[in-house]
């Protein structure tokens, strides 16, 4: 099991990934700023679909970027 640092290490490299830097903190910035509810924003903010589409989403969306990022 993770420790409460290494998951924060890992979110950040994460966000920083996905979003950029600039992103990343303009993100972080915002949800320091509301008060948000984890349970709503999951119930709610998340898309209704089934796991197994979404994950699979999720990889094509992968290997797309992989295959855009690939040079050779």
């Amino acid at each position: 099991m993770k420790t409460e640092s290494e998951i924060r290490m890992v979110g950040m490299q994460a966000l920083i990934a996905s979003l950029g830097l600039v992103e990343a903190e303009r993100f972080l910035a915002a949800v320091s700023r509301e008060r948000l509810n984890y349970t709503e924003w999951r119930r709610n903010g998340l898309p209704s679909m089934r796991l197994e589409t979404l994950a699979a989403q999720a990889n094509s969306y992968t290997e797309q970027v992989n295959a855009a990022g690939d040079t050779h």
